[in-house]
């Protein structure tokens, strides 16, 4: 994909926010290859990706390794979250959630919010800054994976 056509498929974001979308977009891609489930995260302080990560739940048979944890562990510790923009393919499920609220990350930038609505109203009341992108190749990224594999889906989200 060009430049262009990322540009066009982010609309609204910024150069520094397209290019950290295009990393958690590019784990996802990294993770359905892998035969895992196609969420991607990043993380940016100051316009800059630190760290990024994908779902490994069905790669490493660990129940809480979700795009956004996998990417909080590729940083590592940090002094703060603070000042930091979390960048994900998907809607943020409550364990995700909570971690963001937890760490205090001020902004997450969501991919789609169409095959899975998250928990995005949380995020609002808690103060984080929330934008859905609704970048198509996301949904139908996901929505691809959800049809093919729903047993997968359904024991990602507990249901």
């Amino acid at each position: 994909m060009t430049h262009e056509q990322i540009d066009s498929a982010v609309s609204g974001l910024d150069g520094a926010d397209v290019a950290a979308f295009e990393a958690a977009y590019q784990a996802a891609q990294k993770s359905l290859a892998e035969g895992g489930i196609p969420i991607g995260a990043a993380i940016a302080r100051g316009g800059e990706v630190f760290a990024s990560g994908h779902n490994e739940r069905v790669q490493n048979a660990d129940p809480i390794a979700h795009g956004e944890m996998s990417a909080l562990r590729a940083a590592g510790r940090q002094k703060t979250y603070r000042d930091t923009t979390l960048y994900t393919t998907l809607a943020p499920c409550a364990m995700c959630t909570g971690t963001i609220i937890q760490f205090k990350i001020p902004r997450v930038v969501v991919g789609e919010a169409r095959t899975f609505d998250g928990e995005l109203d949380l995020l609002r009341s808690r103060g984080v800054e929330v934008v859905v992108v609704d970048d198509q190749r996301c949904v139908d990224m996901m929505a691809a994976f959800q049809d093919k594999h729903p047993e997968l889906w359904a024991e990602d989200i507990a249901e």
